[in-house]
């Protein structure tokens, strides 16, 4: 893991002290709200329906098992003991005091954490592949990249004010597991036929209130220029990118509205300029970078472990949580575990106290002390011996842990909606929870298989209602909450955006209505093997319109 230098310690020292001060003053009434407002913002603070919200960064998802501690420590001292894992790998604390937020930062600050960069129009925390450095399919490990990005974009002074929020996402295997191309930048990780790394280049991804996948723009910027292109593109977007209208600000806008074979000589143009220059990227430094997330030291183990194999035939449960919730390593004799925080009749993404110190124990007697954040709000323990896996579960089951819903149906993202933020328009939890409870039964979710449903409290899309393979968005009608349903979308490789299906759905009607569209896929599916999403794209939306809406007149 990538440790601080000299330099980040100094930076988020100081912004602590500054941030400390300014809410001193706020206190006093000496800073207005209105004053406040675009600094407590640079800090990751927010002023929502009930209370102050405090979003902490998570760089790429990866921290170790010291700093899941000190978020359960913020969690019971500071909050209502829990934290809310969110779809931007970071963390969210929904209930602090103004008062206390700077001795929260100085906390943070001791384990090399802030919340600057989580908020404003600036670039946001970069994103990344959550089975990074672990997963098998891996051409390369993207997160000493976006760890360059962090430190290249932190207190950017020419981005510091962008025309909207700008997000980041790197990926380093072909399944892309963190919804990249819905980035306002998507890089993936590849080999040229020369065998040399660079990325490919995608932009104007995006959700939200205009839904768009991103366009290739580049399809290998090799490693050195890395840097260079991608500032090429925020200096075309800083300077072309709307700023009369905040709905039409992004880069997505920019892309639609410019075509891409325009932007894209903007952007080379830019690119030629100034890629010889201190951008470009000496080996010896992405090299140094690249040591900090070296592997560990893997045991030489087989890629059988009898110990794993003898306890699979003594206990079902086990074989299902192996089954939903263990994914291949590239390391034989590992395994990396998906701890989903789905359980039946919980928030999605929310974790208390006690379960964050269970995640960090976890972490530093079995994962080589690491931890990642998924953009699917589960928490992943990276490299586990095969042979750990039971005492893992066990103790997973001892904290009620171990839902072994991975991917399936209950697996549902979803953002924290009207009981909560200020910017919602319906509630996203207890749909969740209902639904949850709907489909409790494990042999039914089995027998569904793969089924990505993700909710949404408004049209900002924070819970990736477009990319579900059914989708959900609540919006408000008149004073009353309905939900708005979609089908067929996905937020990896094959990136789609959802189809609105037809009318909304009461908030007593909608649980329901997912019923009757898995009952409709369960009918139609031509075998057990065939996932709703290629059912789906296989017969199109008339089958589950028609079940939900009854025959279309002629």
């Amino acid at each position: 893991m990538y440790r601080y230098d000299e330099f980040d310690r100094e930076f988020v020292t100081s912004r602590v002290a500054q941030f400390r001060d300014q809410v001193e003053r706020r206190v006093s009434g000496e800073l207005s709200e209105d004053n406040f407002k675009p600094i407590r913002l640079q800090n990751g603070v927010y002023l929502q329906l009930h209370a102050y919200m405090l979003r902490v960064a998570i760089p790429y998802g990866t921290l170790n098992s010291r700093q899941m501690r000190m978020l359960a420590h913020i969690a019971r001292t500071y909050d209502r003991d829990y934290g809310h894992f969110t779809t931007r790998q970071n963390i969210q604390f929904n209930w602090p005091k103004l008062t206390d937020i700077p001795d929260i930062l100085e906390d943070l600050a001791s384990v090399e954490m802030h919340a600057i960069q989580t908020s404003g129009n600036c670039i946001r925390n970069v994103t990344a592949d959550h089975f990074a450095g672990a997963s098998s399919d891996e051409i390369a490990d993207p997160r000493p990249y976006a760890e360059i990005l962090r430190q290249w974009s932190s207190n950017h002074p020419e981005f510091a004010f962008l025309p909207r929020k700008f997000k980041i996402a790197v990926i380093g295997a072909p399944h892309d597991r963190a919804a990249m191309q819905f980035h306002d930048i998507g890089l993936e990780m590849r080999r040229n036929a020369a065998g040399n790394l660079g990325v490919a280049v995608y932009i104007g991804g995006g959700l939200g209130r205009t839904p768009m996948v991103g366009k290739l723009v580049n399809d290998f910027v090799a490693e050195e220029d890395l840097l260079s292109y991608v500032e090429a593109i925020l200096r075309v977007y800083n300077m072309n990118g709307r700023r009369d209208n905040k709905y039409k600000a992004r880069i997505k806008i920019l892309v639609h509205e410019t075509g891409l074979d325009e932007l894209k000589q903007s952007i080379d143009a830019e690119f030629e300029r100034i890629r010889d220059g201190v951008l470009k990227l000496p080996d010896a430094d992405v090299r140094s970078i690249e040591a900090y997330f070296a592997a560990p030291k893997f045991e030489l183990l087989s890629d059988r472990s009898s110990l794993l194999e003898a306890a699979k035939a003594d206990d079902k449960s086990f074989t299902r949580w192996v089954d939903r919730n263990v994914s291949a390593h590239k390391q034989s004799g590992y395994g990396i575990v998906t701890v989903a925080l789905k359980s039946t009749g919980e928030a999605p993404g929310d974790a208390s106290a006690s379960q964050m110190d269970v995640l960090a124990r976890l972490g530093e007697q079995y994962s080589f002390d690491e931890l990642r954040i998924s953009h699917e709000q589960n928490v992943i323990l990276p490299h586990v011996r095969l042979d750990d896996l039971k005492a893992v579960y066990d103790d997973l089951v001892a904290n009620g842990m171990a839902a072994p819903n991975a991917g399936l149906i209950t697996d549902i993202i979803a953002c924290p909606g009207l009981d909560y933020c200020a910017l919602a328009t319906a509630r996203s939890i207890p749909v969740a929870q209902e639904i949850g409870e709907r489909f409790a039964d494990l042999d039914r979710q089995n027998e569904i298989g793969d089924l990505k449903l993700k909710i949404s409290g408004c049209i900002n899309a924070c819970g990736h209602h477009h990319v579900g393979h059914i989708g959900i968005l609540g919006v408000d009608r008149r004073g009353e909450e309905l939900y708005q349903v979609t089908l067929g979308g996905s937020g990896d490789e094959h990136a789609a955006i959802g189809e609105i299906v037809g009318r909304g759905f009461s908030k007593d009607e909608i649980s329901g209505a997912v019923e009757t569209i898995v009952d409709t896929y369960l009918a139609k599916r031509l075998a057990d093997d065939e996932s709703f999403l290629d059912a789906y794209r296989r017969i199109g939306a008339a089958p589950f319109k028609e079940a939900l809406y009854g025959p279309v007149a002629a």
